[in-house]
């Protein structure tokens, strides 16, 4: 059995976000992360959408408030960018919703 449901695909974004890492360290805010992972995606010809907005079902009605995803990449990976010290557990809960 694989550690990730999208193996290969995740191994891929995973060296990416360690490109990304090793030319730009810590730091930065979220948005340069982004472009940078944007650079990346296109570079290496991973099929990616930025900002993706998804709307949210509640007890059978559309909120107001939309979802946007940082990236989706693959047409099935939710990526979530942090720019923080450390990873809290409200992170890991709202990458849980995702």
């Amino acid at each position: 059995m694989s550690q990730y449901l999208y193996e290969d695909e995740t191994y891929r974004i995973i060296g990416i976000l360690f490109e990304v890492y090793k030319n730009l360290g810590k730091g930065f805010s979220e948005i340069v992360y982004k472009d940078a992972l944007e650079f990346e995606f296109n570079s290496a010809t991973i099929p990616f959408e930025r900002e993706k907005e998804y709307v949210v079902n509640y007890k059978e009605t559309i909120l107001k408030h939309k979802f946007y995803a940082d990236f989706v990449v693959f047409g099935k990976i939710i990526l979530e960018i942090k720019s923080c010290d450390s990873f809290s557990n409200s992170h890991y809960l709202q990458c849980l919703n995702y």
